[in-house]
């Protein structure tokens, strides 16, 4: 039987047995609608009210402040269009944010809505705080940087960013996309200074469907779905009370194992891997060489096609990615890649592992075996 190794855990990843079995009640028996004032109601209130106080706790901030969403692509629009809506003005991006801020941001500057700034990124695909400050304007609303690019893995200085704007204009409301950062990085926001901070429960154990946006009290914001009062008048439509509960049981799962958490035997994993792969000639490591999320190893491949890599490593029993899976079927060269100034030709040779929970060093050999022969092959082949 073929061996089966799965590197994608920053796409997505398995529900855990503990986070199902919180959820499976909500899917059964326990079926009440939250807005109901009946006790099947209640009951599902009350789940949901326990898995906002679950967030918050992890989160350090109120309950209130949490408003429970589809994902974190829902959340990072409602961040950006309900701050923009309620004030109409001028906000800086990252240039290499997922698609989820980089496309509302384009969107609302073609309805010009908003003057968008796009912070540059140095060669392994971290933001300079500097340049954060030199972009502000007087009628600056907002910044958006993600706490860890999700296709190269750098981990941007969110901290220094926060402390930065609050020092300069305490006006100006920070926003990050973290959800690559709840299983490894401290994502208090308090200390890292932000306003808004977008997850997603499937990134950590938790079932898809299901995200958050933390709004911290008293930040101008306007809805952008109309209907019902839910989640404090923020986003409106019945909840997914079950996925809320998984969601609030993934996290609680990290809180109360922060200290405990696997990053340093997956980063061991990880180093083996890029070590392994550098190995090959003509490959290059994307991101930043230490500042880099413990769980992904990205690579440009000279000669090799990326989408053609990973069919190979299918046919060997190995998922992988050429980077985001929202971005995967649009054929596109990375927008990342090509603001760290990799050529638009080499960033076709893109590839993403990325680390979880079930990874074992043999997972790594397994590769380590496989992946040069498939390389060496689509050279053979390639156009000269």
């Amino acid at each position: 039987m073929k061996k089966k190794v799965y590197l994608d855990y920053a796409a997505t990843t398995p529900v855990e047995p503990q986070v199902f079995a919180a959820m499976e009640p909500f899917l059964k028996e326990k079926f009440g609608n939250p807005s109901s004032i009946h006790s099947w109601g209640q009951e599902a209130r009350a789940a949901i009210d326990q898995s906002r106080e679950q967030v918050a706790n992890f989160l350090n901030c109120q309950p209130q402040e949490i408003i429970f969403t589809s994902c974190a692509t829902e959340s990072n629009n409602l961040a950006l269009k309900g701050v923009i809506e309620a004030q109409k003005c001028h906000i800086i991006v990252s240039s290499i944010e997922h698609h989820g801020v980089l496309d509302t941001a384009k969107h609302l500057e073609r309805t010009g809505a908003v003057e968008v700034t796009w912070l540059p990124v140095d060669k392994y695909g971290l933001v300079d705080p500097e340049d954060v400050k030199k972009a502000i304007k007087d009628n600056t609303a907002l910044v958006s940087v993600g706490y860890i690019n999700n296709e190269v893995g750098t981990i941007e200085p969110i901290a220094e960013i926060g402390k930065l704007l609050k020092s300069i204009n305490n006006r100006v409301l920070f926003h990050t996309d973290a959800v690559q950062a709840i299983q490894f990085l401290d994502c208090d926001v308090q200390k890292l200074g932000v306003d808004l901070l977008s997850l997603s429960a499937h990134k950590f154990y938790g079932p898809k469907g299901v995200g958050v946006l933390y709004i911290r009290k008293g930040t101008p914001i306007i809805r952008q779905q109309d209907g019902g009062g839910q989640e404090h008048r923020m986003r409106a439509g019945t909840e997914n009370v079950a996925g809320i509960v998984g969601l609030g049981a993934a996290i609680q799962s990290f809180a109360y194992a922060q200290d405990k958490l696997p990053a340093e035997r997956v980063k061991k994993l990880r180093d083996k891997l890029i070590d392994g792969i550098l190995a090959i000639s003509g490959v290059q490591l994307t991101g930043h060489p230490e500042k880099r999320a413990p769980h992904i190893a990205s690579f440009v491949v000279d000669g090799a096609e990326g989408e053609a890599m990973l069919l190979g490593l299918n046919r060997e029993g190995i998922a992988a990615s050429s980077g985001s899976a929202c971005t995967t079927p649009l054929s596109k060269p990375s927008h990342v890649l090509i603001a760290m100034g990799i050529s638009q030709e080499l960033t076709h040779g893109s590839l993403r592992f990325s680390l979880g929970k079930q990874t074992t060093e043999q997972d790594i050999d397994y590769v380590l075996e496989k992946l040069p022969p498939i390389i060496e092959r689509l050279r053979e082949i390639a156009p000269k």
